[in-house]
């Protein structure tokens, strides 16, 4: 299995589940100035070329681009989104993103998207709305989600931008939402840190649970995930970048010494993402 799983990925490519195609909207946001700070990133919207160059570099054969809406308003449309997916065959797939705020028009977003569009996905930062994942608001999403067979992307842990993390905080919140739809797929990007025990305990206690390692280079991911990564999570955990904040060669920087066997490097890389979001 090992040396089938080495060659899926020499094939097959890496695919990375957290990445932007920023707007000017997006890079306006006041909220980035701390991400920014952090990576030495200018408020400028890379073009579509680099984000290939970037992907081409590392190694990335598919990336899944997300569309944002929060309180204020659409800061990368769906559309815009899919305008990407359209002029890059095979380079990318959609996530969708929807509005809180409006539950049925939310419901007919993902299916359009979805259908017509041909979205893998739907992500909602909870941060974003500071609405934890158990709130009411996203009860139709997931319904949606399970009704379209398309997982539901979010982020644990704590914020990098100055906003409240308690949104992302795994127990209660995702713990309550898995135990409300036991066949909804969820992906938890960036980590978890520092509730990744939490996390944990999660990802054991509900197979359609996943994490993916987005917004962290992987010397830097938490002892407990890597072992997990190794053993028996290694059907659980899912490369992300969440590129352009941080570029997906620059996320990969030090995988040989995470310890990974050829299986679980191919998973991690790519075989879950594809198995999740069927790509």
């Amino acid at each position: 299995m090992a040396d089938n799983a080495e060659t899926s990925v020499a094939t097959e490519g890496i695919v990375d589940a957290w990445m932007q195609q920023p707007t000017a909207r997006f890079m306006d946001q006041p909220w980035l100035e701390t991400l920014l700070r952090w990576t030495g990133l200018e408020r400028r919207v890379p073009p579509v070329a680099a984000t290939v160059a970037a992907m081409d570099e590392a190694g990335v054969s598919r990336g899944l681009l997300s569309a944002w809406h929060g309180p204020t308003g659409s800061l990368i449309s769906n559309d815009e989104v899919a305008e990407v997916v359209r002029a890059h065959p095979g380079r990318f797939a959609g996530v969708a993103t929807v509005d809180l705020t409006d539950p049925m028009g939310a419901v007919r977003e993902i299916r359009r998207c979805v259908r017509e569009l041909g979205f893998v996905a739907v992500r909602v930062v909870p941060w974003l709305w500071n609405l934890p994942p158990n709130d009411r608001r996203y009860y139709p999403v997931y319904v949606a989600c399970v009704e379209l067979g398309v997982p539901f992307c979010t982020q644990v842990g704590h914020t990098g931008p100055l906003c409240p993390s308690e949104p992302g905080r795994p127990i209660p919140y995702l713990d309550e939402v898995l135990l409300d739809f036991p066949e909804l797929v969820v992906v938890g990007g960036h980590v978890g840190y520092p509730w990744i025990h939490e996390v944990l305990s999660l990802a054991t206690k509900y197979p359609n649970f996943h994490v993916d390692t987005s917004a962290y280079v992987v010397r830097r991911l938490p002892p407990e995930l890597v072992e997990f990564l190794r053993g028996r999570g290694r059907d659980r955990v899912l490369f992300g970048s969440n590129y352009p904040m941080l570029t997906p060669g620059r996320c990969l920087d030090g995988l040989g010494e995470l310890g990974l066997d050829d299986e679980a490097r191919a998973l991690f890389l790519g075989g879950n993402a594809r198995r999740v979001f069927r790509l």
